[in-house]
């Protein structure tokens, strides 16, 4: 059962843009997307808060997550995150296993 991280990262003056701009250009996020059992490491700006970004994180499971919070690269985000000065917001979700009742709502 995969598990969705939904971190929300808020600043000012652009810094949590600064932050998923160094994240990306350093290699850091191409890393953490190569790490064993990550399915999604992607960044979103919400179109009425330009001070915030949503980092949405996807892992197959809690042992991947746990792996990935024991990897040196956890140093690397905190360092990143006070360089920003960054405060977060954080929602974990696990995926459904059954959305049939869903589908006549979803256009795929």
């Amino acid at each position: 059962m995969s598990i969705t991280v939904n971190i929300y990262y808020t600043g000012k003056n652009g810094s949590a843009r600064a932050f998923a701009q160094e994240m990306e250009q350093s290699g850091t996020a191409q890393k953490i997307r190569a790490e064993q059992g990550n399915l999604r490491y992607e960044y979103f700006v919400p179109m009425n808060d330009s001070e915030t970004v949503l980092l949405i994180d996807s892992w197959e499971d809690q042992a991947a997550i746990d792996r990935h919070h024991a990897s040196p690269m956890m140093s690397t985000i905190a360092q990143l995150r006070e360089k920003y000065d960054l405060h977060m917001r954080v929602e974990k979700y696990t995926q459904a296993e059954d959305n049939q009742n869903d589908k006549e709502f979803i256009r795929e």
